[in-house]
Protein backbone atom coordinates (compact mmCIF):
# COMPACT_ATOMS: atom_id res chain seq x y z
CA UNK A 1 0.00 0.00 0.00
CA UNK A 2 1.30 3.79 -0.77
CA UNK A 3 2.12 5.95 1.86
CA UNK A 4 -0.47 8.63 2.04
CA UNK A 5 0.84 12.18 1.04
CA UNK A 6 -0.87 15.83 2.33
CA UNK A 7 0.32 18.75 2.02
CA UNK A 8 1.43 21.55 4.33
CA UNK A 9 -1.16 23.75 5.05
CA UNK A 10 -0.07 27.47 5.78
CA UNK A 11 -1.37 30.90 6.44
CA UNK A 12 0.46 34.06 5.37
CA UNK A 13 -0.75 37.74 6.19
CA UNK A 14 -0.45 41.18 4.24
CA UNK A 15 -1.24 44.19 6.16
CA UNK A 16 -0.08 47.57 4.84
CA UNK A 17 0.27 50.65 6.73
CA UNK A 18 1.73 54.25 5.14
CA UNK A 19 2.44 52.00 1.52
CA UNK A 20 4.61 49.49 3.23
CA UNK A 21 4.42 45.85 4.37
CA UNK A 22 4.39 44.36 7.35
CA UNK A 23 7.12 41.58 7.00
CA UNK A 24 9.55 39.51 9.31
CA UNK A 25 13.02 38.52 9.22
CA UNK A 26 13.08 35.33 10.52
CA UNK A 27 15.82 32.01 10.51
CA UNK A 28 15.06 28.97 8.33
CA UNK A 29 16.93 26.51 9.07
CA UNK A 30 20.14 29.03 9.77
CA UNK A 31 19.12 31.19 6.81
CA UNK A 32 17.80 35.03 7.43
CA UNK A 33 15.11 35.08 5.53
CA UNK A 34 12.42 37.88 4.89
CA UNK A 35 8.49 36.71 4.41
CA UNK A 36 5.29 37.88 5.92
CA UNK A 37 3.65 37.22 8.96
CA UNK A 38 3.07 33.21 8.37
CA UNK A 39 2.61 29.60 9.55
CA UNK A 40 1.59 26.67 9.84
CA UNK A 41 -2.62 25.95 10.55
CA UNK A 42 -2.53 23.89 13.95
CA UNK A 43 -4.76 20.98 14.83
CA UNK A 44 -8.75 22.28 15.71
CA UNK A 45 -8.45 25.97 13.93
CA UNK A 46 -9.90 27.72 10.95
CA UNK A 47 -7.58 29.63 8.42
CA UNK A 48 -8.70 32.62 9.63
CA UNK A 49 -7.65 31.65 13.50
CA UNK A 50 -4.47 30.61 12.06
CA UNK A 51 -3.80 34.03 10.63
CA UNK A 52 -4.73 36.32 13.44
CA UNK A 53 -2.40 33.76 15.89
CA UNK A 54 0.57 33.77 13.63
CA UNK A 55 0.74 37.62 12.82
CA UNK A 56 0.20 37.92 17.42
CA UNK A 57 2.96 35.21 17.06
CA UNK A 58 5.62 36.92 14.97
CA UNK A 59 4.48 40.52 15.09
CA UNK A 60 3.10 41.51 18.26
CA UNK A 61 0.48 43.11 15.90
CA UNK A 62 -3.35 42.34 16.26
CA UNK A 63 -4.74 41.22 12.65
CA UNK A 64 -8.35 41.21 11.47
CA UNK A 65 -8.71 39.29 8.06
CA UNK A 66 -10.74 40.84 5.69
CA UNK A 67 -10.32 39.34 2.79
CA UNK A 68 -8.42 36.06 0.96
CA UNK A 69 -6.14 37.69 -1.33
CA UNK A 70 -4.63 34.20 -2.68
CA UNK A 71 -4.75 30.60 -2.88
CA UNK A 72 -1.22 29.14 -3.82
CA UNK A 73 0.39 25.39 -3.87
CA UNK A 74 4.31 26.02 -3.66
CA UNK A 75 6.67 23.32 -4.25
CA UNK A 76 9.90 24.28 -2.24
CA UNK A 77 13.08 23.27 -3.25
CA UNK A 78 13.42 20.23 -1.21
CA UNK A 79 10.26 18.66 -2.20
CA UNK A 80 7.77 19.82 0.37
CA UNK A 81 4.16 21.06 -0.90
CA UNK A 82 2.46 23.51 0.62
CA UNK A 83 -1.20 24.90 0.05
CA UNK A 84 -0.42 29.01 1.23
CA UNK A 85 -3.75 30.65 1.75
CA UNK A 86 -3.12 34.95 2.08
CA UNK A 87 -5.13 36.94 4.07
CA UNK A 88 -5.40 40.84 3.46
CA UNK A 89 -6.23 42.52 6.70
CA UNK A 90 -6.29 45.50 9.11
CA UNK A 91 -3.91 46.00 11.83
CA UNK A 92 -5.17 47.01 15.71
CA UNK A 93 -3.09 46.67 18.77
CA UNK A 94 0.50 46.37 19.04
CA UNK A 95 1.93 45.31 21.81
CA UNK A 96 5.91 45.77 21.71
CA UNK A 97 6.38 43.63 25.10
CA UNK A 98 4.76 40.37 23.37
CA UNK A 99 7.18 37.41 23.31
CA UNK A 100 7.93 37.23 19.83
CA UNK A 101 8.14 33.11 18.06
CA UNK A 102 11.81 32.15 18.36
CA UNK A 103 13.16 32.69 14.84
CA UNK A 104 11.99 36.07 14.45
CA UNK A 105 14.48 38.07 14.13
CA UNK A 106 13.35 41.82 13.08
CA UNK A 107 9.96 43.29 12.10
CA UNK A 108 10.28 44.89 9.02
CA UNK A 109 8.21 47.33 6.63
CA UNK A 110 8.91 47.42 3.30
CA UNK A 111 7.34 48.84 0.08
CA UNK A 112 7.01 46.56 -3.08
CA UNK A 113 9.80 47.98 -4.80
CA UNK A 114 12.23 47.09 -2.38
CA UNK A 115 10.77 43.54 -1.66
CA UNK A 116 11.15 43.09 -5.75
CA UNK A 117 14.85 43.33 -5.67
CA UNK A 118 15.70 42.15 -2.54
CA UNK A 119 17.55 38.71 -2.66
CA UNK A 120 16.56 37.52 0.84
CA UNK A 121 13.16 36.56 0.20
CA UNK A 122 12.37 33.38 1.69
CA UNK A 123 9.98 32.28 -1.64
CA UNK A 124 8.61 34.06 -4.46
CA UNK A 125 5.55 33.70 -2.63
CA UNK A 126 6.05 36.11 -0.59
CA UNK A 127 6.38 38.47 -3.60
CA UNK A 128 3.47 36.42 -5.85
CA UNK A 129 1.29 37.69 -3.06
CA UNK A 130 1.60 41.23 -2.73
CA UNK A 131 1.68 41.68 -6.42
CA UNK A 132 -1.91 39.64 -5.79
CA UNK A 133 -2.90 41.79 -3.75
CA UNK A 134 -1.81 44.80 -5.77
CA UNK A 135 -3.69 44.09 -8.74
CA UNK A 136 -6.74 43.29 -6.56
CA UNK A 137 -7.17 39.61 -6.01
CA UNK A 138 -9.72 39.46 -3.14
CA UNK A 139 -12.13 36.52 -2.66
CA UNK A 140 -14.68 36.72 0.64
CA UNK A 141 -13.80 34.82 3.89
CA UNK A 142 -16.31 32.34 3.10
CA UNK A 143 -14.59 31.19 -0.05
CA UNK A 144 -13.19 28.58 2.71
CA UNK A 145 -16.10 26.92 4.62
CA UNK A 146 -15.47 25.57 7.86
CA UNK A 147 -17.43 22.17 7.99
CA UNK A 148 -17.24 19.65 11.14
CA UNK A 149 -18.91 16.58 11.47
CA UNK A 150 -20.54 15.59 14.34
CA UNK A 151 -19.19 12.28 16.15
CA UNK A 152 -22.28 9.77 16.39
Amino acid sequence: MNERWYPHVTVAAIAVKDGKYLLVKEIIEGVSVINQPAGHVEKGETLEQAVTRETVEETGWSFEPIYISGIYQYVAPNGETYSRFTFFGELANYDAQAPLDSEIEQIIWMDRSDMSVHPGLRSQSVLRCVEDYENGQQYPLNTVRQIVERQS
